[in-house]
């Protein structure tokens, strides 16, 4: 579960924290810990909260496929906390949850399609510094996907990667909400990926 962060929560105090607070609850069972983290900057805090707002709201990629995506940065990043909160999601939203406990060791995984294969591939290189996105990985999926969908993909990844490297710079970990919910452990992959290639 959670270990201490680097930046210990504040309290969550006022009317907005009330609100904030009873909404998280509602919606995830309990206060999460990034929300206290990131308490202490309400103008971070606020800005964070529009933006993953609005890309909630975005509906021309495949929502298993921006799942994942975001699931793949997760683990390459190393935030257990993105990867936990993204596998309770695809819960809650009613995605595929063999596949999305599986992100963690999509390589190894025969689970995945070839298209979902390259959206984390393409996450992953994205998420390489600097990044190792090539052209024939980018042709691929704009003829499968379109352009459409692939400047969305590429916002949701760029999106992973605010989330997930804030996160672990601060400290936040698991706070255990697929558990809660009973579900399956995520996958564990036996190695660490290296550079994302074409599949």
């Amino acid at each position: 579960m959670t270990s201490t962060t680097r930046v210990p929560p504040a309290e969550i105090t006022g009317i907005k924290g009330a609100l904030m607070k009873r909404m998280a609850t509602k919606m995830m069972g309990k206060v999460p810990t990034p929300l206290g983290v990131y308490w202490h900057n309400p103008k971070v805090l606020k800005a964070s909260f529009a933006i993953g707002n609005k890309v909630q709201k975005w509906d021309t990629c495949d929502e298993n496929l921006k799942s994942f995506a975001h699931m793949a940065v997760a683990s390459l990043v190393g935030c257990t906390w993105c990867l936990d909160f993204n596998y309770f999601q695809a819960y809650n939203e009613n995605l595929d949850l063999e596949k999305a406990r599986e992100v963690p060791r999509w390589r190894e995984s025969d689970v995945f399609t070839p298209l979902e294969r390259d959206v984390m591939a393409y996450a992953e290189a994205m998420s390489q510094t600097p990044p190792t996105v090539t052209d024939e990985l980018s042709a691929r999926l704009l003829e499968r996907i379109g352009a459409a969908a692939l400047v969305e993909l590429t916002a949701v990844i760029s999106f992973a990667n605010l989330t997930t490297r804030g996160n672990v710079a601060l400290g936040i970990e698991s706070d255990g909400f697929a558990e809660a919910c009973d579900l399956k452990p995520l996958a564990v992959p036996t190695a660490r990926p290296g550079v994302a290639s074409a599949s």
